[in-house]
């Protein structure tokens, strides 16, 4: 029985898909598409690999420090078998990611085919997905490094492409029922070069989706780029590990892991494989596949109404066309116009001509500049315990809801610069206000003077609700003095 591991490299930040997309809540856990974000439809898809001829680990999920509860709450939403999260200090691209699994994967002497791929990608027909990956999967059990090609629909140039000819462009993966031999790997064409290659048909969309032995991995790593290597194994070697519920948290060595050099798979490995000792093979992959790279890729994925127009939430429209329209906190009207980008956020609204949908990364690039917090956190924040809701503020005050899950708690901690008042809207809470432990329910409420050590927790089985106004000279997320944390957070 093949013994295989998925690896979900959750990285990147989806800067072209703001401002539903931030730093702190990129796009791989937001819902695009259907019900569950393309995080929880990569876990999904993975999932339904298992058959009786695979023995299918858990998943190993690599992304930052910052995103590692969130990871962990969505596949527990799924109900998904909580996995080892290989969190990675400092963003070093995707080689040295597929290193720490290719590492953690074999820990235990083993040496597993991994599935790897993005978490950010959504698949329309997942059966086609499945029998590709298990194509794929016989093929790496083998020692072979293979790659999921994904056959073009259009000359698109935002793409690397895949060179490997095959029998019959027009009968594709049905005229090969093995992996196909690759050529080459081709850098981001031009238009005329990109309907050359689609006229073509030995040319495909390179979508970071590959299956190999966790060894095979690390055998042409230390042939092409042993520097990552070694540094990789180094910070390893000095990790640590703790866990949450049932999630194990891995954690390199932050010193040593930002001396790796920062390199892609494609450029460390797999374009060096045609022609060596490590060729590199191609499946197919025809299943509707989308990286939602920019808005007007969202556009293309979701259900058109008879104007073609694609909206969620509170959208009415009039004499208006082929629009992407996301509301999120309140009614959004067009009357009159056409390939428009409209995104409502509750603190930042993005208008965008489709054609320019791309160029929303540059606005990004302009708030991180003027240290504007809209590129970063949303107002609504999500924490391990629940989240929090900025929902006023004003000079020397904030007024924030706050929603505790279930048998959850927020740190033991205290404040140089503000005082809190605490007014509970459903649920029951547990305080902690200096020496006292108060039990408070529905209408009712406490005062946290400042520098007073304090806690809040729900010790019910509904989710705690309150209003907490914030009163002082500073009110930064930062002025927090944590004396004891469930997550094993640390003061800022």
């Amino acid at each position: 029985m093949i013994q295989v591991t998925p690896v979900i490299l959750c990285g990147g930040s989806g800067t072209r898909l703001w401002p539903l997309s931030r730093t702190g809540f990129p796009k791989q856990f937001l819902c695009l598409t259907g019900e569950h974000s393309l995080f929880q439809q990569a876990a999904q898809r993975l999932g339904a690999l298992a058959h009786s001829g695979i023995s299918l680990a858990a998943p190993l999920i690599v992304c930052g420090e910052e995103h590692r509860f969130l990871a962990a709450e969505q596949l527990r939403e799924i109900g998904h078998p909580l996995a080892t999260a290989l969190l990675e200090p400092v963003g070093r691209n995707t080689a040295p990611a597929v290193t720490l699994a290719a590492l953690a994967a074999t820990a235990n002497g083993q040496d597993p085919v991994l599935v790897i791929t993005p978490a950010d990608q959504t698949i329309t027909h997942p059966a086609a997905y499945t029998q590709a990956v298990q194509q794929a999967i016989t093929h790496a059990a083998q020692g072979h490094i293979v790659i999921l090609g994904v056959t073009p629909d259009k000359p698109e140039t935002g793409y690397g492409y895949i060179h490997a000819p095959i029998h019959d462009p027009e009968r594709g993966d049905q005229a090969n029922p093995h992996p196909i031999p690759v050529q080459a790997f081709v850098e981001k064409p031009d238009l005329a070069t990109a309907q050359k290659y689609l006229q073509e048909g030995h040319y495909f969309w390179n979508a970071g989706m590959f299956v190999l032995k966790a060894s095979t991995w690390l055998q042409a790593l230390a042939q092409f780029r042993p520097d990552i290597l070694h540094a990789t194994q180094a910070a390893w070697q000095q990790r640590s590990t703790d866990t949450y519920a049932s999630a194990t948290f891995v954690r390199p060595d932050k010193t040593l892991f930002a001396q790796v050099p920062a390199e892609s798979v494609d450029y460390a490995v797999l374009e060096h494989g045609p022609g060596s000792a490590h060729p590199i093979f191609m499946v197919p992959l025809n299943a509707g596949w989308s990286d939602l790279g920019a808005w007007d890729a969202v556009w293309n994925v979701l259900a058109k109404d008879p104007q073609g127009n694609a909206h969620v939430g509170d959208v009415l429209a009039t004499d208006s066309h082929h629009n992407l329209v996301h509301a999120s906190h309140r009614l959004v009207t067009l009357v009159g116009v056409s390939d428009l980008v409209i995104i409502e956020t509750a603190d930042a609204v993005l208008v965008a001509d489709q054609s320019r949908s791309q160029d929303v990364k540059h606005i990004v690039q302009r708030l991180n500049q003027e240290q504007r917090e809209e590129h970063n956190l949303h107002r609504k924040v999500h924490r391990p315990w629940g989240w929090y809701d900025s929902i006023d503020e004003g000079e020397r005050f904030k007024v924030k809801r706050i929603l505790v899950q279930p048998k959850a708690s927020l740190s033991l901690q205290k404040h140089h610069h503000r005082a809190e008042h605490w007014i509970v809207v459903r649920g029951t809470a547990e305080i902690t206000n200096g020496e006292q432990v108060l039990i408070l329910t529905e209408n009712q409420s406490t005062y946290i003077p400042l520098g007073t050590v304090h806690r809040l927790s729900n010790p019910g089985s509904i989710p705690l609700e309150i209003i907490e106004v914030q009163s002082g000279s500073y009110l930064g997320e930062d002025d927090i003095v944590r004396f004891e944390d469930t997550y094993g957070r640390q003061t800022p």
